[in-house]
């Protein structure tokens, strides 16, 4: 049976831990480029485009992060990836806090990038029950438009901008919508946190808004193995701002957990 989820699949498999990349909303596989080429050369590194993202099927309604979670675990057995590094940002990264929920055995080492591990408050519920609302009725354009330089800080390289504008616009908002409804279900890992048994790794953009740099070190306290990098002249999406110091730090996760 042909994986459900479309996905990126590189480099070989090697002594190395394979890299699974999980985006964030309203992104796609793409947003991992720098890391899927600098991480490639040595080990294998799957990026999967989430249900109703990219190239993905679209299911409408509500998508809980148990149904992104599954269908990972799904794409990863026809891979015949068994046990790896998982590593998410923002929704994303609560992905892989589900993941890490349901199937710890086979999680090497865990990057949680500009994510918070909190349940949705009764104000953010509504929230963004409406946004999904709007994005339903207007399409992604405007809402894109709107956060585009909280995405990604004002002063971002302008290649950088368009990407991620292009990603944002290019959302099915069908997609888009039913995980808004999703997240706004979602349960609170930070009892989760305290009980994960491998080497973790916490990074934030210095400027994002979304989940400040005080999120990110709630994580680090709480998780019994982490490393925290706090990432300058970033906002949201440092993987893409700062490649390079990105990249630098999971590289020494990854070190770790391939030692």
């Amino acid at each position: 049976m042909s994986p459900f989820l479309a996905y990126e699949d590189k480099g070989a498999d090697t002594a190395s831990a394979p890299l699974v990349l999980v985006h964030g909303h309203p992104f796609d596989r793409t947003m991992w480029a720098p890391q899927i080429e600098t991480f490639s050369a040595t080990r294998r590194v799957v990026a999967p485009d989430l249900r109703g993202y990219g190239a993905s099927p679209v299911v409408p309604g509500v998508t809980p992060l148990s149904a992104f979670a599954d269908d990972i675990e799904a794409l990863l057995d026809d891979l015949r990836v068994e046990t790896f590094v998982l590593a998410g940002l923002s929704m994303g990264g609560q992905i892989v806090m589900e993941c890490y929920a349901r199937f710890p055995h086979r999680i090497r080492g865990l990057v949680l990038a500009d994510t918070f591990p909190a349940a949705e408050t009764a104000e953010g519920n509504r929230a963004r029950n409406a946004m999904a609302d709007r994005l339903l009725r207007e399409g992604m354009r405007g809402y894109a438009d709107e956060v585009l330089e909280k995405m990604v800080a004002p002063y971002a390289d302008a290649g950088v901008k368009a990407h991620v504008h292009r990603m944002m616009t290019a959302a099915p908002p069908e997609g888009a919508a039913a995980a808004l409804r999703g997240r706004a279900e979602r349960p609170d890992y930070r009892d989760l946190l305290t009980r994960v048994t491998v080497p973790a790794l916490v990074v934030v953009g210095a400027d994002d808004t979304y989940t400040p740099v005080s999120d990110a070190e709630a994580m680090h306290a709480a998780l019994p193995d982490s490393a925290l990098r706090v990432i300058e002249g970033a906002a949201h999406m440092p993987n893409l701002e700062r490649p390079a110091e990105f990249d630098e730090a999971l590289g020494e996760l990854l070190a770790r957990v391939d030692g």
